[in-house]
């Protein structure tokens, strides 16, 4: 007797945990690129959830984000990493030009007793593309950066977490009177991401 494939695919702590930090990973190269915070010749393509993507092949910023995504992932599969902020800054004075924010929920449950979740593995693809074609089209939505920029992660955790030696405390490297653009979220059925991306409003500074 036939019987129907199910649709719905199960996803661990663990699983989830790969999944969101792969996705900041993917996420931060997109915004590097497309904010022009390193030159286009430095990135080389890549496809990933169907989508042509670019990855810097720059060894610092290689080295900073594989380095960043394990310490994420340990936060993650325990439950206690709240927000990832991903800071563009004035190269010049360090003024805080936009900052991406990317805020997670976690399934308290999962952490707790190990149960797992089912989603389609689809369904989440289709969420992240939608906030990958975002980041693509931010030239549309969000000022020109006419200055050479750095950029910097901040991490939000929960207060019991002792602070990486690699990683310090940091103010939050705030935007006064900032315009906000909500960008579409992803949801795990264990991590939640929503993203938000906040910047600097020249008109408010000329009036």
């Amino acid at each position: 007797m036939a019987s129907k494939t199910a649709s719905k695919d199960i996803i661990t702590l663990r699983g989830s945990t790969a999944i969101v930090s792969e996705f900041f990973g993917y996420a931060a190269n997109s915004i590097l690129y497309n904010r022009a915070v390193y030159p286009e010749e430095s990135f080389g393509k890549v496809k990933k959830y169907g989508l042509p993507l670019l990855l810097s092949q720059d060894e610092g910023v290689k080295t900073f984000i594989a380095n960043l995504n394990t310490q994420l992932s340990e936060w993650l599969e325990a439950g206690k990493l709240q927000r990832i902020v991903l800071v563009i800054m004035s190269k010049a004075t360090n003024e805080v030009l936009e900052r991406w924010n990317f805020s997670i929920e976690t399934d308290k449950e999962v952490v707790e007793k190990g149960v797992s979740r089912e989603k389609s593995d689809k369904e989440i693809m289709r969420e992240i593309q939608a906030i990958m074609r975002q980041i693509a089209s931010s030239i549309t939505y969000l000022p020109c950066l006419d200055e050479p920029c750095i950029f910097d992660v901040l991490a939000y955790t929960d207060m019991d977490v002792a602070v990486p030696f690699t990683w310090t405390e940091s103010d939050p490297k705030l935007i006064a009177n900032p315009q906000m653009v909500k960008l579409h979220s992803f949801d795990t059925k264990i991590h939640k991401v929503d993203t938000l991306v906040s910047y600097k409003n020249d008109e408010w500074d000329e009036q």
